[in-house]
């Protein structure tokens, strides 16, 4: 008996042990994997003083919750709305003129390309790599991804029955937008890559990279008309009623009739053009290179002013035209006498959107700012 009992509390003192030793070791825990957040920045993106020099007030500022290192990339302005995207591919959606966020989410993998954001109704649609995007433009919710297993050249057109793909086959692919069901399939005559392609519910125009602008009808390919440019088309053509314009390689600018193609003015830019025109009421604004930024006239075509330091619009008022400067300043031109009529530095400011409908001007910084301007009414 003492020696089973010996041999028990032998084993009992075995036990102990090891129990105490396990105690003893603390594993450490797995590591945490957490999204590391800029601190939002409360101080205004543009002082108060520059805005009273700048005869503009600030109507919103937001601070958009990015990741560190993540910077604003484009602004996008469509109706109500004003898109910001960054770099890494989060889409933020904001009611233009007071900053209340809509919705913000990731649309695609960081690195994929974002060909334009466009919205048909109550639907944001965008190609991402080689995926077409559709989501709620209220909640931001997916409506549909779908996956094409060509490449896809330029940002997809739409109406209420189809969208138009231009595929890297040379071939715009016209689907069934209800259930992505292929319908017909288009090309050029000389089988030359598309660069462009717009629809509403009456005309699909395309043009491609051997100059060629070419209407079809929306439900079959059935051409209406077509016109010739002498190079390379540069995407996108933008349509503003009843006028379509586009940049050439020709180093030309072209109005077109958008019922017959007929040519309404041809304005030669002098410079390789590598940007699609802006397109206001009044002004067609064509960036020129090392040659700055021409205004010409929409009705004739002729040329009102040249700013060579000039870059992009910004917006316009009561006469008053703001521009952003390769340098970004901005300079304000009088559009009655086409001279300066004074410009201001907004340092620390890296993204402009470019707004053809009223005056509001829409800008962001790296720090994740995003503000809404506008000029002060006299």
């Amino acid at each position: 008996m003492k020696g089973l009992d010996m041999h028990k509390l032998s084993i009992i003192f075995l036990s102990v042990l090891f129990l105490s030793v396990c105690g003893c070791y603390k594993p450490e825990p797995p590591p945490q994997f957490e999204l590391q957040f800029q601190q939002p920045v409360l101080d205004n993106i543009i002082s108060d003083q520059i805005l009273e020099a700048a005869k503009l007030q600030l109507v919103w500022q937001k601070s958009i919750p990015v990741q560190t290192g993540e910077i604003p990339k484009k602004l996008t302005i469509i109706g109500d709305r004003v898109y910001l995207l960054t770099d890494r591919n989060y889409l933020v959606s904001m009611n233009r003129f007071n900053g209340n966020i809509g919705f913000s989410r990731s649309i695609g993998q960081p690195g994929f390309p974002v060909l334009q954001i466009s919205r048909y109704k109550n639907e944001i649609y965008s190609i991402v790599g080689n995926e077409l995007l559709q989501i709620d433009a209220d909640s931001g919710d997916n409506i549909s991804l779908k996956n094409y297993h060509y490449g896809i050249v330029c940002p997809a057109a739409r109406n209420a029955s189809y969208f138009y793909i231009a595929g890297s086959n040379r071939r715009i692919i016209t689907y069934n937008a209800k259930n992505n069901v292929q319908v017909f399939q288009v090309a050029a005559e000389d089988d030359s890559q598309i660069t462009s392609v717009l629809a509403d519910e009456n005309i699909v125009v395309f043009s491609t990279v051997s100059g060629n602008v070419i209407a079809i009808t929306p439900d079959k390919p059935t051409k209406l008309w077509s016109f010739k440019a002498a190079e390379f088309v540069v995407e996108p053509m933008v349509r503003d009623g009843q006028g379509l314009f586009f940049a050439n390689k020709d180093t030309c600018v072209y109005s077109l009739n958008v019922a017959d193609g007929m040519l309404n003015w041809k304005f030669q830019a002098g410079a390789v053009l590598e940007k699609a025109p802006r397109v206001t009421s009044r002004t067609v604004y064509q960036f020129l290179g090392d040659k700055g930024l021409a205004a010409i006239h929409r009705l004739d075509g002729t040329l009102a002013w040249q700013l060579q330091h000039g870059s992009d619009l910004l917006s316009e008022f009561g006469g008053k035209i703001f521009i952003i400067t390769k340098e970004g300043t901005i300079v304000v031109m009088d559009e009655k006498t086409a001279s300066q009529l004074y410009s201001f530095n907004l340092a620390g400011v890296s993204v402009f959107g470019s707004n053809v409908t009223d005056s509001y001007i829409y800008i962001a910084d790296n720090k994740g700012r995003i503000a809404c301007l506008k000029p002060v009414e006299n």
